[in-house]
C-alpha cells in the first residue's frame, strides 16, 4: 500500500470502534494528523503529501546554502551582445533571409567595393542640421546605395555582435518568410547596383562593379568549309558551371569552354559561303575580372518531376586557381586565390540554410558567417568540416573524396569566389566617412545605454533574489510547528513561495474549506501545518486568508466521516440481513412499497452514496489559491447527477406519487425498510396502504381509449385502401393501364407516413391530411414533367387509381388535387397519345429547380469524394463494407421511427387547417427532394478506397497534394480520371472539371522516382513559384 494511503487509513482507524456521538478532540486531531512525526532532510527524498508536518522537498533546496547570483534573474548578460575584439559583426536572420546575409558579408569584405560605396555622395541632406545629426529623428536611407553604405559602416565599426538588415531587405521588397534562389539574387542585385551607380560622376564609383566583377567573353563560330570566324562579344559577371558528371572544378571549367560541333540539322549558315555548313562553336575568355564568381549549378530543373532539385555531389576545388590555360590572350597575370565559399545546407532545392566561409583580405584569416554567429577558423585555414555532414540522405551517403593540401571537396558549395592574386595584402584601413561614422556612433550610444539598462535590471533582480534568499533561510527554519500554536497553509502556496520564477500571490485558503467554513478533513493531504510565527509573517507580507488555526478543525465533518466509514464497514452484514428479510412473506396491509430495480441495486447505490458523501469536498472545491472550478461546468455536472434515479425513485410517477404499475414494485417488511432507511434516509416512503396516483389512473384510461380509437381508424383505412397499403397492383406512367384515362398523384412521403401509422397505430400519430403543396411551385404549377415522373422523380410521387382517390377524399383532407389525363390525338395526328397534367407544369420554376440542382453540384464546400487506386487498368473491387448504422434485422419501419420528432413534415398534421395551401419556396422544395433521395444515392464505400473532403473551388493540383498524403503517390506520378475523362489541367477547379459530391475518381500511379528528396520538393511548391517578382530587384 502506498505511504499516502497508509497514513489515510491510520488517521481513521479509530472510527471502527468509536460511534459518531463519542468523537472527542483527540479523535479530531488524529483525523487531521496533527501529531505525525515530521520528516528529516536527507532521510525523506520527496515530500510526503499525507503528512502535514513534512516540510521536506517543497522547493527549499535551491535556497539553502550558497547560491549563484545568475540564478536570481533570467536576463542575459548584455555583454554577450557585444562585439568581440578583432571579430566581425553578424546579421540577423529575419525569417528566411540567410541567403541575403551571406552575400552582404562577401560584398563587405570586398575592400574595393566598400571603398567605392563610401565615396558615393549621400542625398539625405534634410537629415543634417548644422554641424551634426538631428537627435530626435532616426536616419532612414533613401536609396539602395545609402542602405548598403549604412550597413557596411555598421558592419565595420558597430559595437553590437550583430545588426539588423531589415531596412535594406524592406527597401528591396523581399519576402522575409520565403527563401529564394541565392544565385538569382546575386545576379539581380549586382545588375541593380550597377544601374544605380552608373549615374555617379566619380569614375571610381561609377565603374566599380565592372572593374571588380566584369569579364569579357566571345561566342565564336568557325565554318569548317572556309574557316571564317564569327564572333559575338559579351560581358559576364559570373561563370555558370555545370557540375553534373564532374568531380573537379577544372573539369567544370573545361566543359564550359568545350568546343561544340554544329552538324546535320544543326548546321550553321555561313555568310561567306552563303550556305549551311558544318561548323564548330565555343566560348573564349578574352579578359577576367579582379573578383571571379564561379556559380556551381547545383539547383537544376528536373524534367521528370517538373520542379527544381539539388545535386548533392562532391566537387573538388583548390585554393589557388590558374586561369591562364583558359584565357585566349596569354602572358597576363591570371592566378587567383580562393576568397569565399558559399554553402547551402540541405538536400532540397526549396529548403535549407545558407552560410558563407570568407577570407579576411587584410589578415588572411578565414571566418564562417552564419547569420548572427561569426566563427574564426584556426590556423588561417579554410575548414568546411561539419557543413558536409549535415542533412545527409539516409540511404544514399556518398563517401567524401580525399583532398590534398590546398584543396577542398564540398557537396554543398554553390558559389566559389576567387580574387586575383597580388604580391602584397592591403594594409591601409578603409575609413568610414564622417557622416556615416556619426550615425554609427549614435547607434553605439543607444547600444551602450541599453547595456547599462540591462545591467541595472540584472542588479535589481540579484538584489531582490538575495533578499528573498535571506527571507527563505530565516523563515524555513521557523516553519515547523511542533507543540506551539499552529496554522495550516496549502502545500501549493508554499511551493510557489519557494519558486523563484513566479511572483508570490496572496494566500487563498477558500478552496480547502468545508461546508462549515472550516478546514475539510479530506484536504489535509494538500495542506501543511506551520508555526504561528511563520504564518504571521506570511500574512503580513503577502496577505490573504482565511487563516486556519486550531479552531478550523471541523468536528461536524469528522463526525459525518466517522458515520460514513462505519456504515461502509457495516454494509456487508446489512446486505445479508436484508436479503434474508426479503425472503419472508409480508402481509398486504403491513409493509412498504420498494422498487424492484432499487432492491436489485441497493447495495451498489448505498456504496456510491457513501463514496459521494466521502468525496463531496473534491467536487465542491477546486484547486488551491483561487483556481476554482468553472461554475457552468459544476452546474451541468450537478444537473446530470440529479437526473440519475436515487433509491426508490423508480416507483415515482411524473406527479411525484406512487406509480400505478405493480409489476415494478414489491412489498418489504418494516424491518427491511428500517435497515434500508439507514442508508437512504431521504428515499420516498410508500406504506402498503398508500393509494396509487389518481392523475395517472385517469391518463391511463384516456390512453387506452385513444389507442382503441387509433386501432379502429387504422383498420378502417387499411380495409378501404388495401392495395395502396400493401403496395400491390400499382399503376405505372411508363406503361399506362388500359382500364383508365385518369391517374391521381400524391406525395410519396404521405404514403410512407400513412403506412407507418396503419402498421403501428398505438405508436404513431394518425395522418389526417394529404399535403400535395410540396409537389407544386409557389405559383401553383406542377414541378415535374411527364418524362421526369417516369424516371428520376418517380421516387417522389405515388400514383393513385380513381377508385382509391375517391376513398382518399373521404378519409383525408386534400389541399390540392393533382391528376394526369390521357387523351387521344385530334384530327391532325389521331394515333398520337397525349398526357395532360392538372395543374399544368410551371416551366419557369421547373427550369429554376434544375439550375439550382446543377449549381448545388458545382458550388459545394467540404463535400466527400472517393479516390480508388487502379492496378493494371483494372479497378480492384473487394467486398463492400457493411453498413454499421442499423441492425440488419430491423425493418424499414423501425429505421424510420428512429427519426427525431422534429423531422415530421408540416403538411401532414392533425389540425383542421390542412385545407389551407402552404406556399413553399424553391429551397424548401429542394430540401424536401434531397430528403427523399439521399439514402438511395449514397455511395457504398469499397475497401481500399479512400474518402477525401474537397470543395468545388479548389484546384486539381491541391487535390493531388491531398491524394499524395492519402496514397503516398507524388503528384507527378498521378494519372486521374472520372467517368473515362482524364483530369490533367492542374490549374482548373474541381467544379469546372465536373467533380461533384460522391464522385469516384480513379487513380493510376506511375512507377515512383528513386529520388526521395523530390517528395520534399513537391511539398514546397504547392503554390506557383514567383521568384523575385514584385521586388525592387526587378525595378518594382
Amino acid at each position: 500500500m502506498a505511504p499516502r494511503l497508509q497514513l489515510e487509513k491510520a488517521a481513521w482507524r479509530w472510527a471502527e470502534t468509536v460511534r459518531p456521538e463519542e468523537v472527542s478532540q483527540e479523535h479530531i486531531e488524529t483525523a487531521y494528523r496533527i501529531w505525525l512525526e515530521p520528516c528529516i532532510r536527507g532521510v525523506c527524498r520527496r515530500n510526503c503529501k499525507g503528512n502535514p508536518n513534512c516540510l521536506v522537498g517543497i522547493g527549499e533546496h535551491i535556497w539553502l546554502g550558497e547560491i549563484d547570483e545568475n540564478s536570481f534573474h533570467n536576463i542575459d548578460d548584455p555583454n554577450c551582445e557585444r562585439r568581440k575584439k578583432n571579430s566581425f559583426v553578424g546579421l540577423t536572420n529575419l525569417g528566411a533571409t540567410c541567403y541575403v546575409n551571406t552575400f552582404l558579408q562577401v560584398w563587405f569584405l570586398n575592400l574595393e567595393l566598400r571603398q567605392a560605396l563610401y565615396l558615393c555622395p549621400s542625398t539625405c541632406t534634410d537629415y543634417m542640421m548644422g554641424d551634426g545629426i538631428q537627435e530626435e529623428k532616426d536616419y532612414e536611407p533613401q536609396t539602395i546605395c545609402e542602405h548598403l553604405q549604412y550597413l557596411f559602416a555598421l558592419l565595420q565599426n558597430s559595437n553590437r555582435r550583430y545588426i539588423d538588415p531589415s531596412g535594406f531587405v524592406k527597401a528591396l521588397g523581399l519576402d522575409t518568410g520565403q527563401q529564394q534562389d541565392a544565385q538569382e539574387f546575386s545576379k539581380l542585385f549586382m545588375s541593380l547596383l550597377e544601374d544605380t551607380l552608373s549615374e555617379q560622376k566619380n569614375p571610381d564609383v561609377r565603374n566599380i562593379v565592372q572593374q571588380q566583377f566584369c569579364g569579357e567573353s566571345a561566342y565564336v563560330t568557325v565554318c569548317n568549309q572556309c574557316g571564317r570566324e564569327s564572333k559575338l562579344l559579351s560581358k559576364f559577371y559570373e561563370l555558370e558551371l555545370n557540375i553534373q558528371g564532374h568531380k573537379q572544378l577544372t573539369d567544370c571549367i573545361s566543359e564550359f569552354l568545350k568546343e561544340e560541333k554544329l552538324e546535320g540539322d544543326n548546321r550553321y549558315f555561313c555568310e561567306n559561303c552563303q550556305s549551311k555548313q558544318n561548323a564548330t562553336r565555343k566560348i573564349r575568355l578574352l579578359s577576367l575580372p579582379c573578383t571571379l564568381n564561379l556559380q556551381l549549378m547545383r539547383f537544376v530543373f528536373d524534367r521528370q518531376t517538373g520542379h527544381k532539385k539539388k545535386l548533392n555531389t562532391y566537387i573538388g576545388f583548390s585554393e589557388i586557381l590558374d586561369m591562364e590555360p583558359y584565357v585566349e590572350h596569354k602572358g597576363g597575370s591570371y592566378v587567383y586565390e580562393l576568397s569565399a565559399v558559399l554553402i547551402h545546407r540541405g538536400v532540397s532545392a526549396y529548403s535549407g540554410h545558407y552560410i558563407a566561409h570568407v577570407k579576411d583580405p587584410q589578415s588572411g584569416e578565414w571566418y564562417k558567417f552564419n547569420d548572427e554567429d561569426i566563427e574564426k577558423m584556426e590556423g588561417k585555414k579554410l575548414q568546411l568540416g561539419i557543413e558536409e555532414d549535415l542533412a545527409e540522405p539516409s540511404k544514399s551517403q556518398t563517401r567524401k573524396p580525399k583532398c590534398g593540401k590546398g584543396t577542398h571537396c564540398s557537396r554543398n558549395a554553390y558559389m566559389l569566389v576567387y580574387r586575383l592574386q597580388t604580391q602584397e595584402r592591403p594594409s591601409t584601413t578603409i575609413q568610414v566617412p564622417a557622416f556615416l561614422q556619426e550615425l554609427v556612433d549614435r547607434d553605439n550610444s543607444k547600444f551602450e545605454e541599453w547595456c547599462v539598462e540591462m545591467a541595472e535590471m540584472r542588479k535589481q533582480s540579484v538584489d531582490k533574489g538575495k533578499a528573498k534568499h535571506e527571507e527563505v533561510k530565516e523563515l524555513y527554519q521557523r516553519l515547523p510547528a511542533g507543540a506551539e500554536p499552529y496554522e495550516f497553509v496549502s502545500l501549493e502556496w508554499l511551493q510557489k513561495w519557494l519558486d523563484e520564477s513566479t511572483p508570490t500571490k496572496p494566500i487563498d485558503n477558500h478552496a480547502c474549506l468545508c461546508s462549515h467554513d472550516k478546514l475539510h478533513p479530506d484536504k489535509i493531504s494538500i495542506m501543511k501545518r506551520i508555526s504561528e510565527y511563520a504564518a504571521d509573517i506570511f500574512y503580513s507580507r503577502y496577505g490573504g486568508g482565511p487563516r486556519l488555526t486550531v479552531k478550523a478543525l471541523c468536528k461536524e465533518c469528522v463526525v459525518e466521516r466517522c458515520r460514513v466509514l462505519r456504515l461502509k464497514n457495516q454494509l456487508n452484514e446489512d446486505y445479508k440481513t436484508v436479503n434474508n428479510l426479503l425472503k419472508a412473506t409480508v402481509k398486504s396491509n403491513d409493509g412498504f412499497w420498494v422498487g424492484k430495480s432499487s432492491l436489485r441495486s441497493w447495495r451498489q447505490l448505498a456504496l456510491e452514496q457513501l463514496d459521494e458523501q466521502d468525496g463531496d469536498a473534491d467536487q465542491s472545491n477546486g484547486k488551491m489559491n483561487g483556481n476554482t472550478l468553472n461554475k457552468d461546468e459544476s452546474k451541468e455536472e450537478r444537473k446530470e447527477d440529479e437526473e440519475e434515479l436515487n433509491f426508490n425513485e423508480d416507483i415515482l410517477c411524473p406527479h411525484g406519487e406512487l406509480c400505478i404499475s405493480e409489476n415494478e414494485r414489491r412489498l418489504v417488511s418494516k424491518e427491511a425498510w428500517s435497515k434500508l432507511q439507514q442508508y437512504f434516509p431521504k428515499a420516498p416512503e410508500f406504506p402498503s396502504s398508500r393509494e396509487c396516483c389518481s392523475q395517472c389512473k385517469i391518463l391511463e384510461r384516456e390512453g387506452e381509449e385513444n389507442e382503441a380509437l387509433h386501432k379502429m381508424i387504422a383498420n378502417e383505412q387499411k380495409t378501404s385502401l388495401p392495395n395502396l397499403f400493401q403496395d400491390k397492383n400499382r399503376p405505372c406512367l411508363s406503361n399506362w393501364p388500359e382500364e383508365t384515362d385518369v391517374l391521381y398523384i400524391v406525395s410519396q412521403f404521405f404514403v410512407e407516413e400513412w403506412r407507418k401509422f396503419v402498421r403501428k397505430p398505438t405508436r404513431c400519430s394518425p395522418v389526417s391530411s394529404v399535403g400535395n403543396s410540396a409537389l407544386l411551385c409557389p405559383h401553383g404549377g406542377l414541378m415535374f414533367t411527364f418524362a421526369s415522373m417516369t424516371k428520376e422523380d418517380s421516387k417522389l410521387i405515388a400514383l393513385i387509381w380513381p377508385s382509391e382517390w375517391q376513398m382518399i377524399q373521404k378519409l383525408f383532407v386534400v389541399d390540392h388535387v393533382i391528376k394526369i389525363t390521357r387523351t387521344e390525338g385530334g384530327d391532325a395526328s389521331p394515333s398520337e397519345t397525349q398526357y395532360i397534367s392538372e395543374p399544368k407544369l410551371c416551366p419557369e420554376c421547373r427550369e429554376g429547380l434544375l439550375c439550382q440542382q446543377q449549381r448545388d453540384l458545382r458550388e459545394y464546400t467540404q463535400a466527400t469524394i472517393y479516390v480508388h487506386k487502379v492496378v493494371d487498368n483494372k479497378k480492384v473491387m473487394k467486398d463492400s463494407a457493411p453498413e454499421l448504422n442499423v441492425s440488419s434485422s430491423e425493418t424499414e419501419e423501425d429505421k424510420e421511427e428512429a427519426k427525431l420528432d422534429g423531422e415530421k413534415d408540416p403538411d401532414f398534421n392533425q389540425s383542421n387547417g390542412g385545407t389551407k395551401r402552404q406556399k413553399i419556396s424553391h429551397q424548401n422544395y429542394i430540401a424536401y427532394q434531397k430528403q427523399v433521395i439521399r439514402r438511395s444515392m449514397r455511395h457504398r464505400k469499397v475497401r481500399g478506397e479512400k474518402a477525401l473532403l474537397v470543395s468545388a473551388n479548389q484546384t486539381l493540383k491541391e487535390l493531388k497534394i491531398q491524394i499524395m498524403h492519402a496514397f503516398s503517390v507524388a503528384p507527378f506520378d498521378q494519372n486521374l480520371s472520372i467517368d473515362g475523362k482524364i483530369l490533367s489541367d492542374d490549374c482548373a477547379t474541381l467544379g469546372t472539371l465536373g467533380v461533384i459530391p460522391e464522385s469516384v475518381i480513379l487513380l493510376k500511379a506511375d512507377e515512383p522516382i528513386a529520388d526521395y528528396a523530390a517528395m520534399d520538393d513537391v511539398m514546397q511548391v504547392c503554390m506557383p513559384e514567383e521568384g523575385f517578382k514584385g521586388t525592387g530587384l526587378l525595378g518594382h
